[in-house]
């Protein structure tokens, strides 16, 4: 197990990181790094001997957060934000349709499942409840937040 950052690397954060319940003072579930946030490594140390965990100290937010290796990726490399977070409420902005039958009304109200990043798009994979059991990939322009008109 070599690590991949060593102290004082600035490193991003790919996946929201919420509390499993080992942060005190914060309520378990609760949001504690929104992706796409950066950090300085301030120290790095194993889990279960097989896993690096790096410690990562964020400074806009004055918070230190243990972080998997798969969650993050150097402060440098390529990163696209997204306007939406996996769990969120979103609402169509436009009709989705296929074979020219409307499947989803404007307005219609649905939840964010997952959140895809490639070539510099963001395409979400979307339920909405007009639709129960169906998924949607959606692309950000598709979509609005639950509180716009």
């Amino acid at each position: 197990m070599t690590p991949t950052w060593e102290y004082g690397d600035a490193v991003r954060v790919t996946r929201n990181v919420r509390n499993d319940g080992t942060y005190p003072g914060v309520a378990t579930g609760d949001l504690l790094v929104r992706r796409g946030s950066v950090g300085n490594v301030v120290d790095v140390g194993t889990f279960l001997m097989d896993q690096v965990i790096y410690s990562v100290h964020f400074l806009d937010i004055n918070r230190i957060v243990g972080c998997r290796a798969e969650e993050l990726i150097g402060a440098d490399e390529e990163w696209v934000p997204s306007r939406y977070e996996v769990r969120e409420q979103v609402r169509a902005a436009k009709a989705l349709s296929a074979h020219a039958e409307v499947l989803v009304p404007v307005g219609a109200s649905g939840e964010v499942l997952k959140v895809l990043r490639a070539d510099e798009s963001i395409v979400y994979h979307v339920h909405f409840d007009c639709r129960p059991g169906r998924v949607f990939a959606v692309p950000e322009s598709a979509l609005a937040g639950c509180n716009a008109a």
